[in-house]
Formats: structure tokens, C-alpha cells, sequence
């Protein structure tokens, strides 16, 4: 369902697409899909297990040559140690690469490090050049871990973090309540939604199965949701979850950094949507 928007609300949609970051998966069609995406656009990259940070480190390098800005995701339980880590974060440098996304992520056997806050406390110990350090957000819950673990992890990364960043979540009311409950629980770190970009439903079950996630019971339990929003009859349209949102991006309670869009590898229909929404709201 569509929204009648007046103009503050078209405004503040308009400012989160317009500076949205683009999520991307160390896949074999990853550069060319790239080329889809504006110029300079801020490009995250992801950390999958059935890979390793080096191949995230890998891409993320290639990004920053064709000009983006490249932010790869650090996950705890595959950094394998304290030198490994040592190693990563040399890289960094090597490549002037200064922002990280932290994730516990989902290896199996993880190696010296089994959370976020461990990364962090060992990055502090060994001293960088990281200046922004993005961190996970759960408005639809954890797979394994309670929400009140949740929470309190959000507490004891704020000091180290520079914004939080949502899972996929296609309930505007559960993210709403969730927002309300983290700010009056004392979060006060710029929020980015994250929304599942246009991805036609063949290519995001193909890309799901290579990197681990439709294998995963669990996860599809979980995210039944987003499995139904896909295979609906017409598809799916990131409006149909944005407009109903549109007054938190106006309000400075909410403190809405911007947004955060899984493509699923799929930049050429994610962007081609973007931009026809942008031109729909001016």
C-alpha cells in the first residue's frame, strides 16, 4: 500500500536515497554490478563465510580504485587471532581505508574472537587508524541471541561506535517500537535502516544458496517475512516500507542517519528503482 506524502515527508525521503550506502557480496559478478552505482557512492562490503576477510579485504581494495568509498565488514568469529587481526587492520592503512562495519558474524568455529565487543577490546590494545566503526542493530530480534543481550551489547559498543546499522526488517511498526525502546533505553547512535534493494526472485534465491543462507534452516524460519515479501505477485517495492517510516526521517529524537540497501549483488534494478523513486518524489 502507497502513502499520500506532503512535501517534508517527500524531503526527508528524499535526503536518505539520495545518500544511501550500497551493501555488496564478494561474488564473481561483483565489479560489473558495481558500475550501476552512482559515482563515489559509499559501498559496503560484505564478510561471508564461505569466504574470507581476505577476499573481503580483496574487493574492497578494487572498489576504492574505481573510485568508491569502501567500507568492508570485520567479522569477529573469522578473524582467527590477535595477529590476524593485526595483519587486517595494517591493510587498512595500506589501502587508506578508514571506516569498518563490525559484525560478530556466523562462522561456526570461530577463532580467538567470538563477539563484536572482542574485536573491539583487541583493536584498542593494538592501536589503529580506523576512524568510523559502524555496528549491528535487531529490530526483528537475533536468530540465537535474546533481546535483552542484544541490548546490552548495543550499550557496551556505543562508546567505541560512530552509528548502528538495522538488519532487514519489512515491519515499519516493529522498527518503530524497536527505535522508541532503544532511545529511551539510552542508545543514542545514528540509526541506518537497512532495506533489501529490487532483486528479481531467481538471482536472490541463486546468490542466497553460494553464500551460505539458503541452507540455513534458521534462517528462513526467521525471515519468513522477507521470503513472502519476494515471491508476492508483482513483487517487491522498497516504497511499500519506506513512506510509512517517513516521519521518523524528519525527526531529531529518531536521529536517522540514512539508509542502508542490501542489493544482493543486484545494483543495476536496485538503482534503476532509486532513481525513478527519487524523480517520483521531486
Amino acid at each position: 500500500m502507497r502513502f499520500e506524502l506532503n512535501e517534508n515527508q517527500r524531503a526527508g525521503l528524499r535526503r536518505v536515497l539520495e545518500h544511501a550506502k550500497f551493501e555488496l557480496i564478494p561474488l564473481k559478478n561483483v565489479l560489473d554490478q558495481a558500475r550501476y552505482l552512482p559515482t563515489g557512492a559509499t559501498v559496503s562490503v560484505t564478510a561471508s563465510p564461505v569466504k574470507t576477510l581476505e577476499d573481503t579485504w580483496d574487493l574492497a581494495a578494487s572498489l576504492q580504485q574505481m573510485g568508491f568509498t569502501a567500507v568492508p565488514h570485520l567479522s569477529a568469529r573469522m578473524t582467527n587471532d590477535k595477529a590476524h587481526l593485526e595483519r587486517l587492520l595494517k591493510r587498512l592503512d595500506d589501502l587508506d581505508i578508514h571506516d569498518i562495519f563490525l559484525v560478530g558474524g556466523d562462522a561456526q568455529d570461530p577463532g580467538e574472537f567470538y563477539d563484536a565487543m572482542s574485536i573491539l577490546r583487541a583493536m584498542d590494545d593494538i592501536g589503529h587508524s580506523v576512524t568510523t566503526i559502524g555496528v549491528t542493530a535487531y529490530p526483528d530480534g537475533h536468530i540465537v541471541i535474546p533481546d535483552e543481550k542484544l541490548a546490552q551489547a548495543l550499550h557496551d559498543k556505543q562508546p567505541y561506535a560512530s552509528s548502528m546499522t538495522t538488519q532487514m526488517c519489512f515491519d515499519h511498526e516493529k522498527i518503530g517500537h524497536w527505535l522508541k525502546d532503544t532511545r529511551n533505553d539510552g542508545i543514542t547512535l545514528p540509526v541506518v535502516f537497512g532495506i533489501p534493494g529490487v532483486a528479481d526472485r531467481l538471482k536472490l534465491i541463486t546468490i542466497s544458496a553460494r553464500i551460505g543462507v539458503g541452507q540455513s534452516a534458521r534462517f528462513l524460519s526467521k525471515n519468513s517475512s522477507l521470503v513472502t515479501k519476494f515471491i508476492k505477485p508483482g513483487g517487491y517495492s522498497p516504497a511499500e516500507l519506506l513512506e510509512p517510516m517517513a516521519n521518523m526521517f524528519m525527526s531529531d529524537a529518531a536521529n536517522v542517519a540514512g539508509l542502508h540497501i542490501y542489493t544482493f549483488n543486484q545494483c543495476d534494478t536496485t538503482e534503476e528503482w532509486r532513481q525513478q523513486y527519487l524523480a517520483e518524489l521531486a
